[in-house]
């Protein structure tokens, strides 16, 4: 059995707007290659990942090389699944299919909403979407991706949107609801929460594939998957995201540990700590666990875990977790320091493989997965592997004093842009002069919200009469905004600010 069946009979082949078909041409392959040419692709290569590239050479990832790396797991992933027994692949099939080129496509599209400055540059485009512009529902990247795919590029057929599959569109959506849809909800216990709602719903989801105006398009591709329940990934969808998660937990390793970031002494102190130490830090109170002390932090990363996932969680695997990771990552690759030498690449390139190869191979699919998971998802002992490395992650990287200074002041530059393009749209004498593009943005984006209004008053009630033209202005500035790379951030930056040396380079292209 074709596991693509499924897809092609549902629906998943269609675009929302009829175009002529080639023989023999595969729909698909028609979405990657728009994907991939796309301008908002060809910008991932010059925005931050984890850590600046600055002074790092072709050493670290961006967002573009990242991506690619996401793609090429998911790849595999999907191949895997066409391969299986035929149980699984009649499930698959069940389910809505998983085509390798529709995972390939998510993939390479599923970081392009990513603002400059990674992911604290998201974060600061949302505290300012809300507080600046106003916006009810913010900023968050998935959003952005799909609103990158579904309105602001363009294609041949139509000037709004690449008019992609529905397949491939439903693919990234890897947090299928809407911000504001959660406020009204009931408040439920973090383990019955999707994953990315966050732990207070009413406040509005933390992560959510589509904003209100982009909704509509949302609950149109998801229609073609009878299969797959509300709120839950499509097979597609959650096999990017999976690989989405390897690439993070592993390949970024390779940055940190040629850059000199990653450190043996720290990394393996706070490993050690927790194994000799875990009877007893398992029984101190939460108040007395401070971060700063050897094992405490891991400790304080197995509760949340154990919180929020009980379904999965558990205390030997996490354990096993954690010997594993010390002895492959701490005491073999950390253990010698990278100096660029060729033994020292291959011992990364092997460690790598090792660990990709491990977490590939423990895929499976579930007909009716828990709420915190996806219809394809890891083992078990693989899916503690991933807390684990992520943890190293975020402790000896995310957390470091230097790397938070210089994180602080690029959240200063995406605020000031922000104020500083509000300020002028609103400027009677002036606004007539702001770039080209972002005025185009506020004309075409005033108009969805003003359709939005038709289709949806509810979300209307208390509005004042100018309110579609003030989200209309607003949303079109973050749209700008995120779609600069972090050099262009700072250069344009530089001109609101009156700081820049020179006009004409810094201006180019805004």
């Amino acid at each position: 059995m074709d596991i693509r069946e499924k897809t092609h009979q549902s629906g998943g082949r269609d675009r929302a707007i009829a175009e002529p078909r080639v023989a023999n041409e595969d729909e698909f392959r028609v979405d990657i290659e728009r994907i991939r040419f796309s301008p908002y692709f060809s910008r991932l290569s010059s925005v931050t990942q984890v850590i600046p590239q600055a002074g790092s050479g072709t050493l670290v990832h961006n967002r573009l090389t990242h991506s690619l790396k996401v793609s090429a797991v998911a790849r595999s992933i999907a191949i895997r699944l066409r391969t299986a027994d035929e149980a699984t692949r009649r499930l698959v099939s069940e389910l809505g299919g998983c085509d390798p080129v529709v995972v390939q496509a998510a993939a390479a599209a599923h970081d392009l909403g990513h603002p400059p400055f990674g992911h604290l540059g998201e974060q600061e485009l949302d505290r300012v979407a809300r507080s600046v512009l106003k916006l009810p529902d913010g900023f968050e990247g998935n959003a952005q991706t799909f609103r990158i795919l579904t309105a602001l590029d363009s294609c041949d057929a139509t000037a709004r949107g690449m008019n992609l599959t529905r397949a491939v569109r439903a693919a990234v959506l890897k947090y299928p609801w809407t911000r504001n849809e959660w406020r009204a909800l009931a408040p439920l216990a973090p383990e019955l929460l999707p994953r990315g709602v966050g732990i207070d719903p009413a406040a509005g989801a933390v992560k959510f594939s589509a904003y209100d105006v982009d909704a509509d398009e949302m609950r149109d591709v998801l229609s073609v998957f009878p299969g797959i329940a509300k709120y839950q990934q499509t097979v597609e969808s959650s096999v990017m995201d999976i690989a989405d998660d390897i690439a993070y937990a592993v390949h970024d390793l390779d940055d940190f540990y040629r850059a000199g970031v990653l450190q043996y002494t720290s990394v393996s102190a706070e490993l050690r700590a927790w194994l000799e130490h875990s009877t007893q830090l398992n029984s101190t109170k939460q108040s007395e666990l401070d971060a700063r002390r050897p094992g405490h932090a891991l400790e304080l990363t197995w509760r949340r875990t154990r919180a929020k996932d009980p379904w999965i969680a558990e205390a030997d695997a996490f354990r096993e977790s954690v010997e594993r990771v010390g002895h492959d990552l701490v005491e073999g690759l950390l253990a010698v320091p990278y100096d660029g030498g060729l033994e020292a690449d291959r011992a990364v390139t092997a460690f790598t493989r090792r660990w990709i190869d491990r977490l590939q191979e423990s895929v499976s699919v579930e007909r009716t997965p828990t709420v915190r998971s996806g219809h394809v998802r890891l083992g078990d002992a693989a899916w503690h592997d991933v807390i684990v490395l992520k943890f190293v992650h975020s402790r000896f990287v995310l957390e470091r004093p230097d790397l938070a200074v210089y994180q602080r002041g690029q959240t200063r530059i995406i605020r000031s842009l922000a104020e500083g393009f509000h300020g002028w749209l609103n400027d009677p004498d002036d606004a007539g002069r702001a770039p080209r593009r972002l005025l185009d943005s506020v004309e075409a984006t005033t108009e969805e919200y003003r359709q939005l209004r038709e289709g949806s008053p509810h979300l209307f009630l208390q509005a004042g009469p100018d309110e579609v033209q003030r989200l209309g202005q607003a949303r079109a500035i973050v749209d700008y905004i995120a779609s600069f790379t972090d050099a262009q951030a700072v250069s344009l930056n530089a001109l609101l600010t009156g700081t820049a040396d020179n006009l004409w380079e810094a201006g180019r292209g805004l």
